[in-house]
């Protein structure tokens, strides 16, 4: 495959930035999209160039590192991650656009890499269970119905990489937030703390500056893991039932 890619350099947050044109020949429809970048970055290493900057872990779809917004898609084409992205899915002579995440509370580190420690502080706010519900064993024998150990795990799988932030107009992080506050308040453990646990970390969400949520659904429409709106709405009455009981009034 033959490729052109229009890929945004830019060298720290403070720097303007701007979209520079590469040429790629001979890529492997079988490559990942990491692995297409791999390849370019080895050309301009050998021609003593700077390499592009992107984030990537584990490569396998778990980590939520790899962070790039694609041809005006989080992730590309398809609702996976970016490792998981191959290049089957362009066509030779394809015009490839990749752009890092565009929000105020993801800043640009380099290139194509943002610092998602929002992310991080807001957990640190509040998505945690504090008091002590006995050791692993006991923590089994607590009963739950199969229907909410389901609702909690699909919320859990959540790997926080962003592109319900990247997909939304108004940069939202709701379906993050909403998936971390739900993964936990289902359960029993969580119960304990649930109302400070939610205006807590909200509180934290709209300090970094993230946007509101107007419901368009693009947020679960692009997210890897499908994490369901309905987490929002859980959300919001979580929060709700808090401030009528809350000291912070």
């Amino acid at each position: 495959m033959n490729l052109t890619l229009k890929v945004w350099r830019q060298r720290n947050h403070s720097d303007k930035g701007g979209f520079k044109e590469y040429s790629l020949s001979g890529i492997s429809s079988d490559m990942s999209f990491l692995e297409m970048l791999d390849v370019l970055n080895e050309e301009l290493a050998e021609k003593g160039e700077d390499p592009v900057h992107f984030d990537h872990d584990c490569r396998e779809g778990i980590c939520g590192t790899c962070s790039l917004y694609i041809n005006g898609q989080p992730h590309g084409p398809h609702q996976t991650t970016t490792c998981q992205l191959h290049m089957r899915s362009f066509k030779d002579g394809d015009t490839i656009t990749i752009e890092p995440w565009r929000a105020k509370a993801f800043p640009v580190i380099k290139d194509l890499v943002v610092d998602r420690g929002a992310f991080d502080r807001i957990i640190q706010a509040g998505g945690y269970v504090s008091v002590n519900t006995g050791g692993v064993p006991d923590a089994n024998e607590i009963p739950i119905p199969k229907i909410i150990a389901d609702e909690a795990f699909d919320s859990a799988t959540c790997i926080g990489c962003g592109a319900c932030v990247a997909a939304c107009k108004n940069a939202s992080a709701m379906l993050f937030v909403a998936a971390k506050i739900s993964q936990l308040s289902l359960l029993p453990q969580g119960k304990v703390e649930r109302k400070e646990r939610a205006e807590k970390m909200i509180e934290q969400m709209d300090e970094e500056g993230f946007g509101a949520c107007t419901n368009t659904g693009a947020c679960s429409a692009e997210c890897p893991k499908e994490i369901k709106l309905s987490n929002i709405a859980r959300m919001n009455r979580e929060f709700f039932k808090a401030s009528l009981t809350s000291e912070n009034v």
